[in-house]
């Protein structure tokens, strides 16, 4: 990386500000959607495309925001990620009625697919040494943390503020200075990296991914809400298809010597591949989690959007703590960190499957919920570090581009497979219902955690002994 004015750690802090307002703005809205549907007379259709469009941008322009970066320079298109997100975020406060707030969530999320990837990819570029690394991606984990905090203590606030400005508008228009803020700390602090040169950007295999994500995840994640249609068995089949040829052009691309949106012999990398496999059973389980226990507070024991928000401070806490103390321990005891975590997460799914009830219990509610948190800190952050640190620096921008990706597919496949657990089992709107429901969405999550456990079984104890050897694979 040229131009290295400026402590990497120092620079780390300007990096982090993509996943800090990424982040916010997934736990601030999943906290406001029952009164941005009761201000804007929206139907349960038009608040789930809220979620599932902005979903839908991130995850289709990730690998592509990814490539950007190394062809055009990680600081422009971090900059001008950061521009458009803080843009369309106001735009999604101005928003009069249903269809323009849709579209410009749509366009937030694709806005925040170019600033995230380049951070995770920024994150692997400045920190090629294990131990630094493993800090670095500690103080992303810590940064996800207060991020959450953030969304979800300020969602529940703001949803039931009452102001000059209606509260769920305020919770798009808090973007805007820090946005500021982070686009002045980037012009400022950020170098700007190699590009590659003496190629083009893989225009069709951009558009076979775009239709291929594209009709993948909006079946999957509306097809299930609506009851499984016609239209939207045929959709994924769609786009398991194109995604399938998109495979094999890219593959086919690398064959040839050209330069391809996505080098698919980083699928020949065992020790990526399982790392992937992990990222997407645990983000799947994490993601339902995070909504189940919501929607179970809210109607079980019945509390508050603002109270809802406060229970989750311990978890934040804790994963913050959790994330750091690790983030210490990764380079001496690697995999076993995580899956020290995950044990810690399964003891508290059995735990509040036993102990959860239709009464609201605070203490209870926030002590295994907590734990739920402290687990993860020990495992969410590090899997970036698992999945990436056999990768050259070279293909930073294309590998934080697939991470991210499953990522988001991961999301999606939870919302509907375990999500679609979750609300079948509500058979009659009672107390009782939310309750056996979570118990239910806990069981599946628990089985895809045994799947996260065998896979990172299945890696090396440290991922230092083989890092050198699946480097010169790539090479």
């Amino acid at each position: 990386m040229a131009g290295k004015q400026y402590s990497r750690w120092l620079v780390l802090l300007v990096i982090l500000m993509a996943p800090l307002l990424y982040v916010i703005d997934i736990f601030i809205i999943n906290i406001a959607i029952p009164t941005i549907r009761q201000h804007l007379h929206a139907t349960q259709g038009e608040m789930q495309l809220v979620i599932a469009g902005y979903l839908l941008g991130s995850a289709c322009f990730l690998i592509i925001g990814g490539r950007a970066g190394d062809y055009l320079g990680r600081k422009k298109v971090f900059f001008w990620g950061m521009f458009c997100f803080t843009v369309t975020s106001c735009i999604c406060g101005l928003a009069q009625n249903m269809l323009q707030l849709n579209i410009a969530r749509f366009l937030q999320g694709v806005s925040s697919a170019f600033m995230v990837t380049q951070s995770i990819a920024l994150i692997q570029e400045l920190f090629p040494e294990p131990g630094p690394r493993a800090k670095a991606i500690g103080w992303y984990g810590m940064t996800l943390s207060i991020a959450a905090i953030i969304g979800q203590v300020l969602g529940g606030y703001l949803a039931e503020a009452n102001t000059a400005v209606a509260g769920w508008r305020l919770i798009f228009f808090i973007n805007l200075p820090v946005g500021l803020a982070a686009l002045w700390a980037i012009r400022r602090y950020l170098p700007e990296t190699q590009k590659e040169s003496g190629v083009r950007f893989d225009y069709s295999g951009a558009l076979q991914l775009l239709a291929g994500l594209g009709s993948f995840i909006y079946a999957v994640t509306e097809g299930r809400e609506r009851g499984w249609p016609s239209w939207s068995m045929g959709l994924l089949l769609l786009g398991c298809a194109a995604l399938i040829r998109f495979f094999y052009d890219q593959k086919r691309k690398s064959a040839a010597g050209w330069q391809p949106l996505m080098d698919t012999r980083l699928f020949n990398n065992r020790h990526f591949m399982l790392g992937l496999l992990a990222v997407l059973f645990h983000f799947m389980f994490h993601t339902a989690y995070l909504l189940m226990v919501v929607v179970y507070l809210q109607n079980g024991p019945g509390i508050s959007a603002w109270a809802c928000g406060l229970y989750f401070v311990p978890h934040a806490l804790l994963f913050m703590v959790s994330a750091m103390l690790a983030s210490r321990l990764l380079v001496t005891y690697g995999k076993y960190v995580l899956m020290a975590g995950l044990l810690i997460i399964f003891a508290s799914f059995v735990l509040q499957i036993r102990m959860f009830g239709t009464e609201s219990r605070p203490f209870l509610h926030m002590l295994l919920i907590g734990m739920y948190g402290l687990g993860n800190g020990m495992v969410l952050p590090f899997l970036l570090n698992i999945v990436l640190d056999s990768i050259p620096a070279r293909h930073a921008g294309m590998s934080a581009g697939i991470f991210s990706t499953f990522q988001q597919i991961a999301s999606a496949l939870g919302i509907s497979i375990i999500g679609g657990i979750f609300y079948s089992s509500i058979l009659w709107e009672t107390k009782m219902a939310y309750k056996t429901a979570l118990d239910n969405g806990l069981v599946a999550g628990i089985i895809c955690m045994v799947i996260v456990a065998g896979m990172l079984w299945l890696l090396p104890g440290s991922v230092r002994g083989e890092r050198r050897r699946q480097l010169v694979s790539l090479e």
